[in-house]
Formats: structure tokens, sequence, C-alpha cells
């Protein structure tokens, strides 16, 4: 079998992430500047090597202040912790287009396996004759569990930042 390589086209790709703010709205940000590498075993990608990276500096949420608190020590770390990685251990097929990605998720240091449903969007080629896949991926974590534990309690209860994590993750890949 040859071995396929897969770039992520990061004009047609995002990284992003929700989380509730005072237990009522969400915010969502997202990772600019990320890190592939993904190979698999001629088009099937149930046999995959999927390694990722994000650079914790370049986390959006569209406040710099917020932005700033963010990459502080209260959260990511990103002095200690520069960099978020996903390193894929199984991408198992459920269905004609619906997916599991499991992989060890690695934030300040701490490493946790996660699973990640995947939707499969088709391999096809562009007008200029490239062949792309399309990846939905989505997920939740719980912040806490990697150490991300700082909050602020409200004065009417609960607390202004959500435990729980939603992944929201859009990719398109180009075949090398």
């Amino acid at each position: 079998m040859a071995t396929t390589k897969w770039v992520i086209d990061p004009t047609h790709s995002e990284i992003g992430f929700k989380v509730k703010h005072m237990m009522f709205t969400n915010v969502s940000g997202n990772f600019g500047t990320y890190d592939a590498t993904i190979s698999t075993e001629e088009d099937d990608f149930t046999k995959s090597s999927v390694e990722f990276s994000a650079s914790i500096d370049s986390i959006n949420t569209k406040n710099s202040d917020r932005d700033n608190h963010l990459k502080s020590a209260d959260f990511f770390d990103a002095e200690n912790h520069p960099k978020l990685t996903f390193v894929a251990s199984s991408f198992s097929k459920l269905d004609d287009s619906n997916y599991e990605l499991v992989g060890d998720l690695t934030l300040r240091g701490v490493t946790k396996t996660v699973r990640l449903a995947t939707e499969f969007s088709g391999l096809m080629k562009d007008p200029w004759g490239n062949t792309k896949v399309g990846l939905n991926i989505e997920g939740k974590i719980n912040r806490k569990e990697w150490g991300l534990n700082w909050n602020s309690a409200l004065e009417t209860g609960g607390v202004l930042v959500g435990e729980e994590v939603k992944l929201i993750i859009e990719l398109q890949l180009v075949k090398q």
C-alpha cells in the first residue's frame, strides 16, 4: 500500500471552541496558528496517522484582554506550555460518513484521551485539480481535567466560565 500525505488548507479550515460565559451565553474562539502531519494508506482514513499542534499564542476570542488572560498561568500558561497537541490512536468508521477519532490531547502539560465525532464530508477534486477531503470534528472536554481551573463566582450565583468546552473543528485537507 502507498502512503498518502495530507496537509491542512488553512484558508478553508478552522480550529475552534465554545465555552459558556456567565452560564447563559457562549464565547467562541479559535487558534490561528496550527500544524498537522497526516498520512493515510491510499485514501483510507481508518488507516491513518494524525499528529496536530496549535500555538497557544494564536488564540483569538475577539477580545485581546480575554485572549491575554487565556494565555496566562490562570488558563493555558503559554509561557511554559506554548502548544496544545493531539496524537490520534484510532480513526474508526461508524457508517458511510461518520467516524470516531480517538487520541491523546495535551494541554498545559496534561495528556488525556479524547473521543471526537468526525463527519467525513467526502473526497473530491477542486477546480485546480487538487484532491481534497472535508472533515467536521466535534467533541466536548472538561477544561478542569487539564488544569484550566480559574473561575470567578457571580453575585447572582453560578460562575463566569463554564467547565465544558465544545470543540468545533472544520478541516479541508489537500492530498500531497
